[in-house]
């Protein structure tokens, strides 16, 4: 079910604090799968918590950590309350480690929901999610990594170290954010963990590829940011004329393919000339 998109999303009170590095960490590092099966996590995980949100809304809370494992949870149950098409249920906003459920209280009871909510997290647990998409973004990291020089030298390695790095690593997307479309992305290679900035700088261009704490993301849009801008991508991370506004969805996965300037002027062009999907690309015999 779609989320809500640029919807707020509650964290934990120690999500972020004053010395600018996410308290969350990667339970299985930073790669994208949990070293045990999906089976053997359920077996182990804890029930969620389920907790008033309003009058309106009920919170499955599967932990507090941002670990694939618990998202692969939050996906698995977002998925299984559209297969159940819930009368009442309105809108589903998942998060790193949690569902938000919104209904309409005079279709469904608060109770009712809170009964088939935990059957179908058993349900969910005992099955495999739908498989999500791998993606392949272009991005341009020379000249429009504005802040490449400034990554590098905090991390006192060299630019180009931090291109491939951030090239070869494949990203979870664990939600979307405040924006639009905008994809938290998990998975940055520890050898790119910097403190995020201590006060935001200028807006970054819609499309800038960005990095800060042990996270990563896209910004579909213009906007004041916290985080490093190490590149830019022409695609549309969300367009309003799509069938589906926003291109990518919570449990899908993306590398970047950097490309010279040249191709990023391409790609907007086909863009602009109504080709939406133009530059990213779907690795069909690949799912996560």
């Amino acid at each position: 079910m779609n989320a809500i998109l640029g919807a707020p999303v509650p964290e934990p009170r120690d999500a972020h604090l004053g010395d600018g590095i996410s308290r969350y960490r990667e339970k299985s590092g930073p790669g994208l799968r949990s070293p045990r099966t999906h089976a053997q996590e359920a077996a182990v995980r804890p029930e969620p918590r389920l907790l008033p949100v309003g009058d309106t809304g009920i919170s499955v809370q599967f932990g507090t950590d941002i670990d694939p494992a618990l998202n692969e949870a939050v996906t698995a149950l977002d998925q299984a309350i559209t297969a159940a098409d819930i009368p009442g249920v309105l809108e589903t906003v998942p998060s790193f480690r949690s569902l938000l459920v919104i209904f309409e209280p005079a279709v469904l009871d608060n109770a009712e929901l809170a009964a088939q909510l935990r059957k179908l997290c058993a349900r969910a647990s005992r099955a495999h999610r739908q498989p999500g998409r791998r993606w392949s973004l272009p991005v341009v990291y020379e000249p429009y990594g504005e802040d490449l020089a400034e990554v590098a030298g905090l991390l006192n390695i060299p630019e180009r170290d931090v291109v491939a790095t951030h090239a070869a690593a494949e990203f979870r997307v664990y939600m979307l954010g405040f924006q639009p479309g905008l994809p938290n992305l998990g998975g940055l290679p520890p050898e790119l963990h910097v403190s995020r900035r201590t006060s935001p700088r200028n807006p970054v261009p819609g499309g800038s590829v960005m990095i800060g704490g042990v996270q990563g993301a896209i910004m579909p849009l213009p906007t004041p940011t916290g985080l490093y801008m190490i590149g830019r991508t022409p695609v549309r991370l969300f367009d309003r004329r799509r069938p589906e506004p926003a291109l990518l969805r919570a449990g899908d996965s993306v590398r970047f393919r950097p490309v010279c300037p040249d191709e990023f002027a391409s790609i907007s062009d086909a863009i602009a000339a109504g080709d939406l999907g133009a530059g990213a690309a779907i690795d069909a015999a690949a799912t996560v």
